[in-house]
């Protein structure tokens, strides 16, 4: 069986989401979101009392309080990395169980992350078949595309904003009405720049280090150009 790993970075806004979906599909990869464990952690998390034990995830001898991790990501801050780290693993070691193939379009998002979560895909699906694309765009266009983004309402597919989904008001892979995220505030968005800055983006050096390619892609030229240039990559 032929294995393969896709990992899509870049700033808040470079397409990784939408970019994701349309490689999933292609490619027949499971679409690998961080943002929708850590949803359904929460949303487990918040049927709980707030006394309940099971609010406190242990990793390595350190108590994490899922709550806490909560607020850092609803105030557009990365959760612990510890934290997120453990669900990633568990989830990959899953998917590989089941025989899928992945796509990443937000993770690792720290250099802990990657330290961790690297050695693991190598092992289980080699390093040859990873494959590696950071999606430049300007901080203006990071700040144009997320005061602008919007969701939709049933399966929170995120859809890129230019000007081609400008005006659209039903989601095109689904149907069902477009919103705009509540995390998508001017404050919320320059965190998540500062963030991406200072914590994902030095991710490059990790990947160097372990001999992985980092391919660079334009990502402010029309999604199915960014689609073209990621795909002739991975083919």
């Amino acid at each position: 069986m032929n294995r393969q790993i896709v990992i899509l970075f870049g700033p808040p806004g470079a397409g990784k989401g939408t970019q994701a979906e349309l490689l999933s599909e292609k490619l027949n990869l499971f679409n690998f979101e961080t943002s929708k464990i850590l949803e359904e952690k929460f949303k487990e998390i918040q049927k709980l009392k707030e006394d309940s034990l099971k609010r406190f995830v242990e990793v390595a001898g350190e108590k994490f309080d899922v709550l806490k991790e909560k607020q850092l990501w609803l105030d557009g801050k990365l959760c612990s990395p510890p934290f997120v780290t453990l669900l990633i693993k568990e989830k990959i070691r899953k998917l590989y169980e089941e025989g899928e193939n992945i796509i990443f379009s937000g993770s690792p998002r720290t250099i802990y992350e990657a330290e961790e979560e690297l050695p693991l895909l190598e092992k289980l699906y080699g390093k040859e078949n990873i494959k590696v694309f950071y999606i430049e765009i300007s901080p203006e266009q990071t700040i144009y595309r997320n005061s602008n983004r919007k969701i939709c309402e049933l399966m929170r597919h995120s859809i890129l904003f230019d000007k081609e989904t400008k005006d659209l008001t039903i989601c095109p892979l689904d149907g069902s009405k477009l919103l705009k995220r509540e995390l998508d505030t001017p404050e919320t968005i320059k965190v998540r720049i500062k963030e991406f800055q200072d914590r994902t983006y030095p991710i490059i050096d990790v990947y160097k280090k372990r001999n992985i390619v980092v391919n660079k892609i334009k990502g402010e030229q029309s999604i199915s150009n960014v689609f073209k240039d990621i795909l002739a990559i991975i083919r």
